[in-house]
């Protein structure tokens, strides 16, 4: 489990612009069984997660009209049992950590896994996301 004081400032980069953190399996569970679309990133230490995961995540959720009707985070690494829920749900795609799915009514829809982030822009991260909420988020 990494250090609290590695970890909480990069959490407090999504839940400060209005990302509700999953902590138990229960708050995977209670978020997923709502209706409607809800994002969820699982957030992580390594460099692709602050360089681009993050930030293209923010920048989707700011310049779209077509919200998801929850925006939640998990930390890998450090909310352990609440991202070994997420992930069942994100079968059969392995574990990947930073990683961003959007769910609707519980189905998964769209899934960004780690090498999809790597490599890419903050930008073309947000466009990609964008494009998904565009589809499925009324």
């Amino acid at each position: 489990m990494y250090p609290e004081e590695i970890v909480i400032p990069m959490k407090e980069e999504l839940t400060e612009n209005g990302f509700v953190e999953l902590l138990t399996p229960a708050d995977v569970e209670n978020t997923l069984n709502e209706k409607g679309t809800t994002l969820v990133m699982i957030n992580s230490v390594c460099g692709c997660s602050a360089g681009t995961a993050r930030p293209g995540v923010l920048m989707a959720v700011h310049n779209t009209s077509h919200k998801p009707d929850h925006i939640t985070t998990s930390f890998a690494g450090f909310d352990i049992e609440a991202v070994r829920k997420i992930r069942e749900h994100l079968l059969p795609y392995p574990p990947s950590s930073p990683a961003i799915a959007l769910f609707k009514d519980g189905n998964l829809v769209h899934y960004i896994e780690r090498h999809n982030i790597e490599g890419r822009s903050a930008q073309m991260i947000a466009e990609n996301l964008i494009g998904a909420f565009d589809q499925y988020c009324n």
